[in-house]
């Protein structure tokens, strides 16, 4: 089975310089994980090459788990052209989980390893523009697979509803499976993550803007638990 409805805040929605106490402020709110991207530091667009550098680095996650402690679920989101060079790195700063785009890599099986190795639980993501089926032979090696709703890089764009039939294959194909979605998710669109099959959503300005994060936690993890509890009956 996945491992239930889990709601993790998209952290680069905070007030970057406040940082550690908007986590904390998530935490106190109820958020189950907390999402970090990492972001190649252009800022405009994943997998380029232009720095050897990203924007939300190991030493930013180091700082964060100094802080917040041990107990927080860091699910790092790596939106990089070389996932493969992160991965040390993200492990010894304090990463739980290292998740990496299929579109980034051409060896997702060696990847995979070095991840475990490292002590960390592997996320593998696609962009809107791959097809499932390109996930499938890896989903079983994988602890989460993360449907983008937007296409990542870009800030702004609306949930993509199209995509849901992604979460909806995947759900139906590799039933315990993790399966997130990360984009433009939030009280008027969750029904639609919920019924198709995902049980990780990341949600960002939606959560970090309101004034009552709590509530906006709440609902987005009772629509997705009525949602699975709806699946388990219908078997």
């Amino acid at each position: 089975m996945a491992s239930g409805c889990k709601i993790g805040p998209s952290i680069l929605n905070s007030d970057l310089a406040n940082l550690g106490a908007e986590c904390l402020r998530m935490l106190d709110s109820g958020a189950d994980y907390l999402h970090l991207d990492a972001p190649c530091s252009s800022g405009r667009s994943v997998f380029l090459h232009f720095v050897p550098n990203i924007t939300f680095g190991h030493p930013v996650v180091e700082s964060l788990r100094k802080q917040l402690g041990q107990d927080p679920f860091f699910d790092m989101h790596m939106m990089v052209s070389r996932p493969e060079q992160w991965v040390k790195p993200m492990a010894v700063a304090g990463a739980n989980q290292y998740t990496f785009h299929l579109e980034a890599t051409e060896n997702p099986g060696a990847l995979i390893k070095d991840i475990r190795e490292n002590g960390m639980k592997v996320g593998l993501a696609i962009k809107p523009g791959t097809t499932v089926e390109y996930l499938a032979p890896w989903a079983n090696q994988i602890d989460m697979a993360l449907v983008m709703t937007v296409e990542p890089g870009f800030g702004g764009q609306k949930f993509m509803e199209d995509m849901m039939p992604k979460v909806h294959w995947l759900r139906t194909q590799f039933p315990s499976l993790d399966i997130e979605v990360d984009g433009g998710v939030g009280p008027d669109t969750i029904h639609k993550c919920a019924e198709a099959g995902a049980n990780m959503i990341v949600s960002g300005s939606a959560i970090m803007r309101s004034d009552d994060p709590r509530s906006v936690i709440n609902l987005l993890r009772n629509v997705c638990s009525e949602a699975a509890q709806k699946r388990s009956l219908d078997r």
